[in-house]
C-alpha cells in the first residue's frame, strides 16, 4: 500500500475514534448501523482518506475531497458530538 498522506493520517484517525467510541455507522447517511467489526472500520477509514487500493485514483481523490468537506462543515459524528457547527 502506498504511504499516506497527512491528510489521509487525519481522517483515518478521526474514523478509528469514531469506531471505537461506537459512533461509525455504515451505509448511506448511517442507515446500514453502527459498525462492530474492526475490520469494517479499516475498510471505511481507508475508503474515506481516499488509500483504499481497490480504487481508482480518481475515485480516491474524489473520496478524500467528499470527506474534507464533510469534516469542514461539520457533519462527523465526533463534530457532532462535540457540538461544533
Amino acid at each position: 500500500m502506498p504511504k499516506e498522506s497527512a491528510a489521509q493520517k487525519k481522517t483515518t484517525e478521526r474514523v478509528m475514534h469514531e469506531y471505537k467510541h461506537g459512533e461509525l455507522k455504515s451505509g448511506k447517511k448511517g442507515h446500514g448501523g453502527k459498525v462492530k467489526s474492526r475490520k469494517q472500520a479499516i475498510a471505511i477509514a481507508l475508503s474515506e482518506a481516499g488509500a483504499s487500493k481497490y480504487k481508482s485514483k480518481s475515485k480516491n481523490k474524489r473520496n478524500l475531497a467528499k470527506t474534507k468537506r464533510k469534516e469542514h462543515s461539520g457533519q462527523t459524528a465526533k463534530q457532532q458530538k462535540e457540538g461544533h457547527l
